[in-house]
């Protein structure tokens, strides 16, 4: 789940890519085939033509040898399944032994490319009994048609702007640009498509996926959006569940609002531990005092809101690229080096890591143009969630927002602030919170680790409560575990379940 600056960010669980030969044992699905939605089936009755995997995914992707890849058709609008369709990129890794059926998999979001995840849990039992399978939501990466909205042009010069100040005529000229933005995004993607990109449509084709895939029931694991993924797909096809897990919980039953205030206490967190880790260095640049590590960083990167510091790209690094940056590496403490390497850099007036570290997050590649990661999470959370189009209320979350992180905190609130993009987002929401309610799920399984700074780890617990699911806590800075960090308390637990069925112990603390 991507964090929210502006028009918002986010990052995806890592996943290594090994390449491994194998030989597949093929073994007919159990079960019948739960019967399509009638005029549906053409596409439940497809069959994927697996091919390489070149010219899927991003130029500087690299797929192993025994990846294969196809694309699906889908209906744009599910209520018109004779009107206009897309094509729903997949990438598979065939099972090595007997196989019980397909893994799907997602990484997160909204907006991130899922290819890669099909390379996930190499040389473990999950490889020998699965084909791994991820795929590039509707709108998302290889799929097509293609979110776009801002050329890599516009996309630079946006980042390098110096941020709006919270007085009515900064708000004005926000508000400006959000509509400004929402409007190339019907130019260059169409308001028809961004009016079914949500997850309420993903969800849809997760179940042709599945389907196309020859499972009866839907093996699934996904992290931080794609936790949503898999909720949501319980909750409308609780009787196509083989086994779900999800780790990094989003809370469905939170509004917007809601939950960018939980996720910057998240990440005030993991700010405080990285302070106090870098605090035990003698020359950490926030100094040697925890308590004074907010006041220490704001001193570092207050003045690049007005000078960019230097870096050997042209561009320089700017207030909010910075920003960017630091927060990417929040996400896990083993990105804390590299943190101090860029404040040390910072500090001593370069910006070479942290313009790294931000052009990774946005999805900028070395030859200049952007992967649409950024556009798609903006497209897809727009009409995921009720907008915010109180001026008040938008007010009131910007000032409880610097309570909740303030090392985020720019020191420039006034009490009031602009309505975010989503308020100029020219389709209707298709999503709205609500708590998820489910009869005749079997058993899943919630991965929530205790100091996650993007899905708090009360998300994890209220979505078990939820779901009635097992729920495993993992302790640590990160966000996201199971099968990633390398853990054998956990990834054992995991695996057995999703092999064997086997419920965690109630309780487990990994």
């Amino acid at each position: 789940m991507r964090w929210r600056r502006g028009r918002g960010v986010l990052v995806a669980a890592v996943v290594a890519v090994v390449a491994a030969g194998c030989t597949v044992e093929q073994a007919e699905p159990k079960g019948p085939m739960p019967a399509p939605e009638q005029g549906l089936e053409r596409f439940y009755q497809q069959a994927p033509q697996w091919g390489e995997c070149d010219g899927f995914g991003d130029p500087d992707d690299r797929f192993p040898p025994n990846a294969q890849c196809a694309k699906i058709t889908v209906p744009i609008d599910y209520a018109k399944p004779d009107g206009p369709t897309a094509q729903i990129a997949l990438s598979r890794i065939p099972a090595s032994g007997a196989k019980i059926g397909s893994l799907l998999m997602n990484p997160g979001g909204p907006g991130v490319s899922g290819l890669s995840m099909s390379g996930i849990a190499n040389r473990t039992p999950l490889s020998e009994r699965f084909d791994r399978v991820g795929f590039d939501p509707r709108g998302v990466g290889a799929s097509t048609p293609s979110i776009a909205c801002l050329t890599p042009q516009e996309t630079d010069a946006e980042r390098a702007e110096r941020p709006e100040e919270n007085t009515p005529e900064g708000i004005a000229a926000a508000e400006a640009e959000n509509k400004e933005y929402a409007d190339k995004c019907v130019e260059h993607s169409g308001d028809a498509l961004l009016a079914h990109v949500g997850t309420r449509e993903v969800v849809r084709d997760m179940d042709v996926i599945r389907a196309v895939l020859g499972d009866p029931k839907l093996s699934y694991l996904g992290y931080s959006y794609g936790t949503k993924l898999g909720s949501l797909y319980a909750e409308q096809f609780p009787d196509r569940v083989r086994a779900l897990v999800l780790d990094g919980a989003v809370d469905s039953s939170k509004d917007p609002v809601q939950e960018s205030l939980h996720q910057a206490a998240g990440f005030q967190t993991a700010f405080d531990a990285y302070a106090q880790h870098c605090a035990k260095e003698p020359d950490c640049p926030l100094g040697t005092d925890p308590a004074q590590a907010v006041a220490r960083f704001r001193q570092l990167v207050n003045p690049l809101w007005d000078k960019p510091a230097e870096t050997t790209d042209p561009r320089g690094l700017g207030y909010s690229d910075a920003m960017t940056g630091v927060t990417q590496t929040l996400y896990s403490d083993d990105l804390w080096q590299v943190l101090t390497l860029g404040l040390d850099e910072l500090r001593d007036g370069r910006g070479d890591t942290l313009l790294q570290l931000a052009d990774m997050y946005d999805g900028r590649r070395d030859d200049g143009t952007y992967n649409n990661t950024q556009d798609a999470f903006n497209a897809i959370r727009c009409v995921d969630d009720p907008r915010v189009t109180d001026p008040a209320v938008a007010g009131r979350q910007d000032t409880e927002y610097r309570k909740a992180a303030p090392f985020l905190d720019d020191g420039r609130g006034t009490g009031k602030a602009p309505l975010e993009l989503c308020a100029s987002w020219p389709v209707p929401n298709s999503g709205n919170p609500h708590r998820i309610s489910v009869a005749g799920l079997p058993k899943v399984v919630v991965v929530s680790t205790t100091d996650d700074p993007a899905t708090p780890y009360q998300a994890g617990v209220d979505l078990a409560a939820q779901l009635d699911a097992a729920l495993i806590t993992f302790q640590g800075n990160r966000h996201t575990a199971a099968l990633v960090a390398g853990d054998e308390c956990l990834d054992s637990a995991v695996i057995a379940y999703l092999v064997d069925l086997k419920v965690p112990e109630p309780g487990l603390t990994c």
